[in-house]
């Protein structure tokens, strides 16, 4: 509780010291505590999420494909041979129950209170995608006994599919709060940094969480379906997300968007990180390899025409270095550290809001549902229109604006061209319901590149999409050259639980193998 009244205090302060501008000025009746403190904790709950997002997302693009190791620098130890300890992945833990504490705060704060009925439901929301990222990562973890403070320090583990199936009943409550609140307080963009207080996107936010979650336990034997008769309930009257669901709460160089602070530059305007570059095996799929994508290609990645540094994890012997001063995903100008241009692509600048998730992601979940027969509707236009909304994102500006630059759907045709033999691209050329599958997930990876990068990692384990080759070369095998892994695919199945759960909650911490423990969904 003292973090609570940490971020309330600190919140007053930013009150006190500036205009109505600021992002959490909410110009609150000082009287009113319970609905100020809930109010001022949801928006730094919010902001949390932004920074644990891109926390969740670097650890995706190491075990997921996307990121490996730069030349001119040692030490990354076990994350090349994927021999992992409880302590590799303790603050990814440790961070997402201290955001879902607050978001439990807000929840106690306003559960019954019909004038902070948007807020309950917001944070209700979030903590659904929150625990869903949790369990995706750790399987079974701590959930109805998690989050009550001092009153139980050693919680038990949950079962994952229970926690899963639970989520899904918290989602639909919210969105019956929502929809059934008589005279709400509005949030706004000061109190709402997601979505600037509107309750019909928080509700399609909800159904497209709701979808992934469904689409990822389609596959379990036992929960088959009770997957298929959820999708079929969702209320499509409410439609999902149709744009991309950004955080920011008003990102400036000094206080920087976290996607950009950690993978481009410091707010003092040097290279964050030059120990990373992007891996042949993503890079494959736009400079030819596997697939030719000119137009995402060229606003993803530093020098795409002519020398992208590209390397395969695990590889040491000839690691390209970065280009000086420039990370790899940055596709703008550096002249100096005060002089740093805003560009497009993953990382434009940082004032850029910090994707959530992807509209491009909701067309394709969509895409597999109806593929499968669990929505009606034809699956290749939702196909198209997530290759579209990809494109759209990567060519969006700071601002969150289509630059006048580029032309969306000039570019989507021009891929379908570049690309004309392949069902990956084309998908009226996918003979089998395993192709136009593994179509929809490979063209998923694509689009969640360096931007929810764990959510492709997860997709990968769940399907095997997209193809590796454990004995082809960089541009085709997903897996680290010096692996250690024991599977087929030379992968590991999951990261293990924490140290701190080692050290405090010994009765209940559970001793993994990283690669022949799976998490509940993984048919692998």
């Amino acid at each position: 509780m003292n973090r609570i009244l940490k971020h309330c205090v600190w919140a007053l302060m930013l009150l006190a010291s500036f205009s109505c501008d600021s992002y959490l000025d909410i110009n609150e009746n000082p009287n009113a505590a319970t609905s100020a403190s809930a109010l001022l904790v949801l928006p730094q709950a919010i902001t949390g999420s932004a920074a644990l997002s891109n926390a969740y997302n670097s650890y995706g693009a190491h075990f997921g494909g996307f990121m490996a190791n730069a030349g001119g620098f040692s030490g990354f130890g076990n994350l090349f041979n994927y021999q992992l300890v409880p302590g590799d992945h303790n603050t990814l833990w440790i961070s997402t129950y201290d955001n879902l504490q607050d978001f439990q705060y807000v929840i106690e704060q306003t559960t019954g209170n019909d004038e902070l009925a948007y807020a309950n439901a917001a944070a209700k929301i979030m903590t659904a995608l929150t625990y869903q990222r949790l369990v995706d990562a750790f399987n079974d973890v701590p959930y109805s006994e998690a989050l009550k403070s001092n009153a139980n320090l050693t919680p038990k583990y949950d079962n994952a599919a229970v926690i899963y199936q639970d989520l899904i009943d918290k989602l639909d409550e919210a969105i019956g709060v929502i929809n059934n609140a008589k005279f709400p307080k509005n949030l706004s963009a000061s109190s709402d940094p997601l979505f600037s207080g509107n309750m019909n996107k928080w509700k399609q936010f909800a159904n497209t969480l709701k979808l992934r979650m469904l689409i990822r336990v389609s596959g379990v034997a036992t929960l088959s379906d009770f997957a298929q008769k959820g999708i079929k309930n969702i209320d499509t009257t409410i439609g999902f997300l149709t744009d991309d669901a950004i955080i920011n709460p008003g990102y400036v160089k000094d206080k920087p968007n976290p996607l950009w602070n950690s993978w481009a530059y410091s707010p003092t305007g040097t290279l964050s990180n030059s120990s990373r570059t992007a891996t042949k095996f993503a890079f494959g799929f736009y400079k030819g390899q596997k697939l030719t994508d000119n137009g995402r290609g060229s606003v993803i990645y530093k020098n795409f025409e002519t020398n992208t540094p590209v390397n395969q994890l695990g590889n040491e012997v000839d690691a390209p270095t970065v280009v000086t001063n420039y990370s790899t995903w940055y596709t703008g100008t550096f002249s100096s550290a005060s002089s740093i241009s805003s560009s497009l692509g993953v990382m434009k600048g940082p004032s850029q809001g910090q994707p959530l998730l992807l509209a491009a992601e909701a067309h394709f979940l969509q895409a597999e549902a109806k593929l499968k027969g669990y929505l009606t509707g034809e699956f290749a236009d939702s196909f198209q229109d997530g290759i579209i909304a990809s494109f759209r994102f990567l060519y969006k500006d700071v601002t969150n604006v289509v630059s006048t630059t580029k032309d969306v759907n000039a570019d989507a045709a021009a891929y379908k061209k570049d690309n004309p033999d392949s069902y990956l691209v084309n998908l009226s050329l996918a003979k089998t319901s395993a192709e136009k599958l593994e179509a929809i997930i490979t063209q998923k990876y694509i689009a969640l590149n360096m931007i929810n990068s764990d959510e492709a990692w997860n997709e990968f384990r769940r399907t095997g999409y997209p193809v590796t080759n454990p004995n082809g070369d960089a541009y085709h095998n997903i897996a680290s050259l010096l692996s250690n892994s024991t599977r087929p695919d030379k992968m590991p199945s999951r990261i293990l639980y924490p140290s701190s759960e080692q050290s405090y909650n010994t009765a209940n911490y559970k001793a993994l193998n990283q690669f022949s423990d799976l998490i509940f969904w993984d048919a692998n």
